[in-house]
């Protein structure tokens, strides 16, 4: 059974992940209309990982007897200066995501909740992934900023990206 103050915590994370996930929805959105469907892509999957870090919760969550409550979801902005603005909020935003995580791992450690330490241990993992995507996504945008013709060569790289769905998890 898990204690109440990581059943909190834990659905406090089950929301950041799915705002998240609608940020990255609404970033995915905005670069559409910019005829950048290469980013749009990128920003979907990246919605789609949220989503699956919401449910890794969420069934986390239920295996260890706690109950879920979920909240409304905050609106996230609709539109960027840059499509580098863009991506500079999503680095932001997963450092603020690691420092959630590290938070919960900080509350496991306290309780002694071995097994959600244990369940932590991936996202840390997945947290460094998440921040050096998106450094490598700015830095990109940065080599490209003063080419004609370097943004569209980028967006195509942008749409090789690829979804996998975890093969422990389902939805």
């Amino acid at each position: 059974m898990i204690g109440k103050a990581m059943e909190a915590a834990i659905n406090k994370q089950i929301n950041a992940e799915l705002y998240s996930s609608y940020l990255y929805l609404a970033m995915s959105a905005w670069l559409d209309g910019l005829q950048l469907p290469g980013f749009a892509h990128w920003m979907r999957v990246q919605a789609q990982e949220e989503m699956t870090h919401a449910m890794r919760f969420y069934a986390y969550l239920g295996g260890r007897g706690g109950q879920t409550a979920l909240e409304a979801i905050q609106a996230p902005p609709g539109q960027w200066a840059s499509p580098l603005a863009c991506f500079e909020e999503v680095a932001a935003h997963e450092a603020k995501v690691t420092a959630l995580i590290n938070g919960l791992m900080d509350l496991a450690l306290e309780a002694r909740d071995h097994a959600s330490v244990n369940m932590l241990q991936w996202f840390i993992a997945e947290q460094v992934e998440e921040e050096a995507s998106a450094a490598e996504v700015i830095g990109k945008l940065k080599l490209v900023a003063q080419t004609h013709g370097g943004l569209f060569m980028l967006d195509k790289d942008m749409a090789a990206r690829t979804f996998v769905m975890p093969p422990d998890l389902t939805i």
